[in-house]
């Protein structure tokens, strides 16, 4: 498979994380390439429901390798618990399968007091 890439163009809630989904199976790598955890899109696979923020769908496929790019706003506490909540869930979050990027922003404990 090619390079492809989805992106809305209805500010959010047009069916991307769907779309991501199916196409998952035929990509090597999946990638989340900008956003925040504001954003999210929630999948039910096998009758368990997933909702994700950060980390790309990618991650219920193990054969999948899966970047949050540097586009990408991080709140490093969100994130531990969205890995938590997978690792519960049975989904291995380990290294070599989520990589994330040395550019990518943090959002700090002092960015959340000063807004």
């Amino acid at each position: 498979m090619g390079n492809v890439v989805v992106v809305g163009t209805q500010w959010g809630d047009e069916g991307k994380g769907k779309v991501v989904d199916l196409l998952t199976a035929q990509a090597h790598v999946v990638v989340r390439f900008q956003g925040g955890n504001n954003a999210g899109h929630t999948l039910v696979v096998g009758g368990k429901k997933f909702i994700f923020h950060l980390i790309p769908s990618g991650i219920l496929y193990e054969d999948k390798t899966c970047l949050i790019g540097n586009g990408v706003v991080v709140d490093p506490e969100v994130l531990l618990q969205e890995i938590d909540r997978l690792a519960e869930a049975g989904v291995s979050v380990q290294p070599g399968r989520l990589y994330l990027s040395e550019k990518a922003h943090l959002i700090m404990p002092y960015h959340k007091a000063l807004d």
